[in-house]
């Protein structure tokens, strides 16, 4: 067997295990972040002033320990998650129907109207997004939908530069060229030709975008601009942990490692899916 096969064959089974392991972590998170807080004996709001900032143990349920208002930071944590990963997968579907529709109509119209599209896609490149999320923030009630936009509204153009650059390859191929010489509206060529054969980058690029709009929700919530109490996320906690670090580190220590595993799992099953469904990769 040739180097370069052997090599295919070692990238494919590395891709798989990374796409397993990883998928398999997030949907351990993601169910516990569902069941553990009705699992749980204490609830979400309950204070109790004299077992404040008591550490992780067995007895009584404290499995994370208690913040510095005596709630439980295990039901605190699944539910801080369980808002972290809503508005990173609503915010990421924001950005790829935004991207995915204004990436295929300037790759499909092409010529001037393309280059006014990416003309106005490099324009907005150039403006500090996130300080226009922080004065939207500011000016407007802080609330999920406002969340979900503002993020969703930061990650759309890469999404549409890399859907217009498929869409000008895939126009060029026989199945596109039929499609319009029988009379297909350019809609519907869009929507049953172009569309489906983008599905394998986007479903890839999807989950890479996942991690940077976690990044930025946690980024706001530390700020104190992203979900507000009672409600909370993992940023939130980690910034409620700061102020606690040297008295209760478990209070930052157990939130920032749970993000930072959710982060590295989407990045990892990112690169697997990449490597699995990227047919350049096999021809190297």
């Amino acid at each position: 067997m040739s180097a370069a096969p052997t090599a295919g064959l070692v990238r494919q089974a590395t891709a798989g295990a990374a796409v397993r392991i990883s998928g398999s972590i997030l949907v351990i998170i993601a169910v516990a972040a569902l069941l553990g807080p009705s699992l749980s004996s204490h609830d979400y709001f309950s204070m109790n002033l004299a077992e404040r900032l008591e550490s992780p143990t067995l007895d009584n349920e404290r499995f994370f320990g208690t913040d510095d208002l005596g709630r439980d930071l295990f039901v605190r944590t699944m539910s801080g998650t369980r808002v972290t990963l809503l508005v990173a997968i609503v915010a990421s579907f924001v950005s790829l129907v935004l991207g995915v529709a204004y990436g295929a109509a300037a790759g499909y119209a092409g010529g001037k109207v393309d280059a006014f599209m990416m003309r106005i896609v490099d324009a907005l490149y150039a403006l500090p997004f996130i300080f226009l999320v922080i004065l939207l923030m500011v000016a407007f009630e802080r609330n999920f939908l406002l969340i979900f936009v503002a993020i969703g509204a930061i990650n759309w153009l890469d999404m549409a530069r890399i859907v217009r650059g498929q869409t000008l390859a895939l126009k060029e191929r026989e199945f596109v060229a039929a499609a319009r010489l029988i009379g297909v509206p350019p809609v519907m060529v869009v929507l049953r030709h172009i569309v489906p054969n983008l599905l394998g980058v986007v479903v890839v690029y999807v989950t890479l975008t996942i991690p940077q709009a976690i990044l930025v929700e946690s980024f706001l919530s530390f700020l104190g601009l992203g979900i507000q109490e009672p409600q909370t996320s993992l940023g939130a906690l980690v910034n409620g942990g700061v102020s606690q670090m040297e008295h209760a580190p478990w209070a930052l220590l157990i939130p920032a490692a749970l993000l930072a595993l959710i982060l590295m799992s989407f990045n990892f099953l990112g690169d697997g899916l990449r490597d699995a469904l990227d047919p350049r990769l096999e021809a190297r």
